[in-house]
């Protein structure tokens, strides 16, 4: 069995609330082992002798089927997210510095042009490192008061993301550890 973090985009948020039980429940029907949620915006834990390509679909069809509404699924084994906090591009310093610091989760790596047309969206405020699937943003004021948001990435890059703060980051590496 492999130890997976599902990360959930839009729920809790524009008025889709979600209970957590409910949310465990669905992953204990489709025969998930180990399951947990972190938090309530979205994010359980779970274990399963599946391949990610494979539980993605799964998960987003069940998800439809039981809440009624497209739930996109962004799937990162343990091993992925703990390499998520150790390849971090920026120094605990420059972290501590800023107002906030997240990691937004792609649906797969940007190709150049995409890559270019998000860095495109740097700005004095909003510092952003891509390492493989994951977009850092380091954000030099409150996020409601930088112009960036997930809305923005995906306009830009052309895909699908969810983000999550570098605290829930940290949270779910190491409790999948």
């Amino acid at each position: 069995m492999i130890r997976y973090a599902a990360l959930l985009r839009a729920v809790n948020v524009g008025g889709r609330t979600v209970r957590m039980e409910e949310l465990r429940a669905i992953f204990h029907g489709m025969g998930f082992a180990d399951v947990r949620t972190l938090l309530a915006s979205g994010n359980v834990l779970f274990a399963a002798a599946d391949e990610p390509a494979g539980l993605q679909a799964r998960l987003e069809q069940a998800l439809q089927s039981s809440l009624g509404y497209e739930v996109k699924t962004f799937i990162r084994s343990a091993a992925e997210m703990a390499a998520v906090v150790e390849r971090g591009p920026y120094t605990p310093g420059e972290i501590a510095g800023a107002a906030a610091f997240n990691v937004a989760f792609l649906e797969r790596a940007l190709r150049e042009s995409e890559l270019s047309a998000v860095m495109a969206l740097r700005s004095p405020v909003d510092d952003f490192r891509i390492r493989g699937r994951e977009l850092y943003w380091l954000c030099q004021v409150k996020q409601s008061e930088s112009e960036f948001s997930n809305a923005r990435l995906e306009r830009a890059a052309g895909i699908r993301s969810t983000i999550r703060s570098w605290n829930t980051v940290r949270k779910l590496a190491a409790a999948l550890a």
